[in-house]
């Protein structure tokens, strides 16, 4: 009997149902083979996906190079200019964004964007079914943070490519950032029409308020001027923008954020717009805001694209009170007929703080600022310096006396003669001394002091007092024949005003970029360029210039607390300086083209002078030049120079740097002591202070 091979397998088992069997077999066998196929298909878009959120979080999102609105504020804060390339951006936090405008722009643009990953497939497929019902666009079916990503990195083209980098910018964005970061990086980048990115600059430029403060009707009108700010903009077609208003409104009762009661409230209340390009500082102080920029893009090295583009903010010294003050005398101060110019420089005298500054009577016409030009002649404005200087030298106090008369002078070891005259050929014809020679601009004093004194220390002085423009050491340096601009007058006459301490000029306090954090601030660069006491005594003889007799006492009655100043005149310029403890003011008048002056040309300078120092520190008590060590006060004899004893027929009080005061008597000494003498000083100066305090408050 053959046994059965050990090669040969296991017998098989025939199946129970042999018809079904094999009726079924074949299909299932199919069916198991497409389980294995399909199984593997999604293996593989499993490795795929995976890798795909692998890749995409290891790759960087494109740089978004979005501009930010840099903007220029005054001394109390305010706005005076921004600037921007062509985009007017301002971000701020989410925190500083009206919690009205978050929810309007959710309701209307994705309401489902705390709870999607970047995609709402249900909001895809609810905006499909309202737009094909309505037969509009009604409804977007892009998210936030699509349209975010778009606006970041992308083109408006509609190709599959651009649509796919969307999907993977966006899907990026969902794994880089948190949906409060998202929502407000959309709504510091969206465009709100008329030049106007992002929520602060809409809100700015609409109704002149941060985005912090708009109201529910503000903010739905807001919102939907996105979807097309040329149809939607308020602006351009209110009907569209009202009822673009109301279907926001709306959608946020729908959505549950407000009441039926605020949405009608909303809808009925009347907004009150900003005309548009208006600004609220638009057109203030354009010189100055030239200036501005010029030192942060040439001086101090503000890249010109941060500038216009990075978001900094410029902390200025500008006082929109004296800066308003400022364009309103130059405005008024000249025919509006006349092609006659004018220049305006204000300097607080003890910060260095530049309050104020008018180039020019129209900015639009012509953006030269003359302010700083240094073409112009400053006349008998410069002799404070001159005079200044002789008191320095110890050779002369204000009691020197020197004859005005037509004279010749001769220098440069007899090569050379100069012969000056005084304006409209006027001379005393006598002896004067140096508080008259101020008082009544005269030439023939003002050389004989520079040839007595030197016209190289001359030079020196203004040095230290920080004018830097070029001068020659000849006698009509005295008669201010040299070029000066205003800012550097100003500048020089501030040091008098702060007892001898020349304190740079400054325009821009500090600079911060978007973040906060300092580019640059400003140093207080104060120097005592000369002494409290001579500074003092410069002071006392220039308050004579505001009194009777003096060039400037046509506008005493204007100003209304102690003064000091000089004016100058030449054939072609005019000029008024002059300072209070607080204020150091340079005004120029002139024409462009070196066209001569009238006489009533020319006395335009000294009330534009008054009438902007009084507008500008209408709100400050009046306030003294304080006496400081060093000053002598003695009663002298205007007519020979010495003391003045009690029977001397004519006293003047005189101030004088201690050690310089006449020694010589006018008249008897009477029997009194020192003390005595001492006491009547001091009374007679405090009774000059009361008269001028009854003057100025009753004038």
């Amino acid at each position: 009997m053959n046994k059965p091979s050990k090669k040969m397998g296991k017998p098989r088992l025939r199946p129970y149902f042999p018809i079904l069997t094999e009726k079924f077999l074949h299909p299932i066998l199919k069916i198991k083979k497409w389980l294995r196929y399909t199984a593997a298909v999604f293996m593989v878009f499993a490795l795929i996906v995976g890798g795909m959120i692998i890749y995409l979080r290891t790759q960087s999102l494109p740089v978004a190079a979005i501009s930010q609105t840099s903007q220029m504020l005054d001394l109390q804060g305010h706005v005076i200019d921004t600037f921007h390339a062509g985009e007017n951006r301002r971000s701020v936090p989410l925190a500083e964004i009206s919690h009205y405008v978050i929810d309007a722009t959710l309701a209307i643009e994705d309401r489902r964007f705390y709870d999607h990953r970047g995609f709402d497939m249900k909001g895809m497929a609810r905006a499909v079914m309202v737009n094909v019902q309505s037969l509009s666009t009604r409804q977007g079916a892009s998210t936030l943070t699509q349209q975010l990503a778009r606006n970041l990195y992308l083109t408006h083209e509609r190709t599959w490519q651009r649509k796919m980098k969307e999907a993977m910018y966006t899907a990026q964005l969902e794994m880089r950032y948190s949906k409060d970061e998202i929502l407000g990086m959309y709504l510091n980048q969206i465009y709100y029409g008329h030049g106007s990115y992002g929520i602060e600059a809409a809100a700015m430029m609409y109704f002149n308020k941060h985005a912090s403060e708009l109201s529910l009707a503000e903010s739905a009108m807001l919102a939907g001027i996105p979807k097309g700010p040329k149809y939607y903009s308020p602006y351009l077609d209110m009907k569209n923008a009202k009822d673009r208003q109301l279907t926001i409104l709306q959608a946020m009762l729908e959505g549950g954020s407000i009441t039926s009661e605020q949405a009608d409230a909303a809808y009925a209340e009347v907004l009150n717009f900003q005309a548009l390009g208006s600004g609220e500082q638009e057109g203030f102080a354009p010189y100055f805001r030239d200036y501005i920029r010029y030192i942060a893009v040439d001086k101090l090295g503000i890249n010109e694209q941060m500038l216009n583009e990075g978001g900094i903010t410029i902390y200025t010294t500008l006082d929109s009170v004296a800066q308003a003050a400022a364009e309103e005398v130059i405005a008024k101060g000249i025919p509006e007929s006349s092609e006659q110019q004018a220049a305006l420089i204000a300097i607080d005298p003890r910060s260095g703080y530049i309050k104020a500054m008018v180039g020019g009577r129209s900015y639009k016409k012509n953006q030269f600022n003359r302010v700083f030009a240094n073409t112009r002649q400053p006349g008998s404005s410069f002799k404070p310096l001159l005079y200044l200087t002789a008191l320095q030298s110890r050779f002369m106090t204000p009691a020197t006396r020197f004859k005005s008369e037509p004279t010749i002078f001769s220098y440069d070891e007899g090569r050379k003669t100069y012969e000056p005259h005084n304006y409209g050929d006027k001379y005393a014809n006598d002896l004067i001394d140096m508080r008259k020679a101020i008082a009544s601009s005269d030439n023939i004093y003002a050389v004989n002091t520079i040839m007595t004194i030197g016209a190289d220390k001359v030079i020196d002085t203004a040095r230290k007092l920080g004018i830097k423009s070029s001068m020659q050491p000849v006698p009509s340096l005295a008669l201010g024949t040299f070029p000066v601009s205003p800012f550097e007058m100003a500048s020089a006459f501030g040091t008098f005003a702060n007892g001898g301490t020349h304190v740079e000029p400054i325009a821009i306090l500090r600079i911060e970029d978007r973040k906060g954090q300092v580019l640059y601030e400003a140093k207080h660069n104060a120097v005592q360029a000369i002494a409290p006491a001579e500074a003092y005594v410069m002071t006392s003889l220039m308050e004579s210039v505001f009194e009777e007799g003096g060039t400037g006492s046509r506008v005493s009655s204007i100003i209304k607390r102690p003064v000091a100043g000089k004016t100058g005149t030449t054939p072609t310029d005019a000029w008024m300086v002059g300072y209070t403890p607080e204020l150091a003011t340079a005004v120029w008048v002139g024409y462009d083209k070196d066209r001569k002056l009238t006489v009533a040309e020319a006395y335009r300078a000294a009330p534009m002078f008054a009438k902007f120092t009084e507008q500008t520190l209408a709100s400050v008590p009046p306030k003294i030049f304080p006496i400081p060590e060093g000053v002598v006060n003695v009663y002298i004899d205007p007519e020979s120079g010495k003391l003045a004893a009690a029977s001397c027929a004519n006293r003047r009080l005189e101030a004088f740097l201690s050690g310089t005061e006449p020694t010589e008597v006018c008249g008897e000494p009477a029997a009194v002591d020192d003390r005595n003498e001492k006491d009547d000083v001091k009374a007679e100066k405090s009774r000059s202070w009361w008269s001028d305090l009854k003057r100025w408050w009753t004038d």
